[in-house]
Order: structure tokens, then sequence, then C-alpha cells
């Protein structure tokens, strides 16, 4: 099913809110450039994967790729057409909540022009508005 936790505490979980910005993750650390979000919302499991997929194959196996988020929340479905009650659905799939100024994906080892054309790539599989951002030197 692809990125999802290996065990959880609890099987379902509410949906919870999403007020505020990111606690954490706001600046690149890993690579030299990243893909920061704007707004909040939920990216999928499979959303994370297939810009996962489109970095690596721009990148013909140069470069190296950091992911910053990981789909730790399960969402859960009833299947169509069927009543109101009888409980909550079953696990459909995996989300990671963001909250504005968090850092999804960051590259490294790759000229900036690169970089840049990857994360736009990355960027159009998302359905939140991102910015590409540069690691900030440390003085």
């Amino acid at each position: 099913m692809g990125l999802m936790p290996k065990r959880t505490k609890h099987r379902k979980m509410q949906k919870g809110a999403c007020a505020g910005n990111s606690k954490g993750a706001q600046f690149v650390h890993f690579g030299d450039f990243g893909i920061q979000v704007l707004e909040r919302g939920w990216i999928s499991n499979q959303q994370i994967e297939a810009c996962r997929v489109s970095i690596n194959r721009y990148f013909q196996r140069k470069g190296k790729v950091w992911i910053r988020i990981f789909p730790d929340k399960p969402v859960t479905k009833k299947p169509a057409e069927v009543r109101m009650g009888k409980g909550k659905g079953a696990v459909d799939h995996w989300v990671a909540v963001v909250r504005p100024g968090r850092v999804l994906f960051e590259v490294g080892n790759v000229p900036k022009e690169q970089a840049q054309n990857a994360l736009r790539r990355a960027a159009a599989k998302l359905g939140l508005k991102t910015r590409f951002v540069e690691r900030l030197e440390q003085v």
C-alpha cells in the first residue's frame, strides 16, 4: 500500500483540527534546496510516492532526496451507497498532516536550476501551494 506505519496504537483516528503553523521542519536541514508548503492540509501516501518518483526520474540517478513528512494518520471510508450509522468505516488510506511552513522534500548534490525543475514537478503532484526554498547558511 506504500508508505504507512508498521504498527499504531489505535486503528482509527478522528479528523482533528489543523490550526496554527508548522511546529518543526521549517528550514532546509539535510539538502541544499527544498519545497515548503504554504497551506494547511493532508498529503496522502500516494501523493508522497508520486513526488518521490517524479524527482528521482528527473534526476536520473544523480543527487539525493530527503522526504521530511510521513503519513501516520489513518483516514477511514465507508463503502459506496451505505446508509448512515453502523459505526466508523474501515481504514482506506494514510495521510500526513501538513501546516504552513513545513518543508516537505529536500534535494542535494544538484545545481539550483535542476533542483527547481525537479521540485516544480513534485509540487504539481500535490494539491497545495508550495514555494522553493534554499538552505540558510549557518553563521
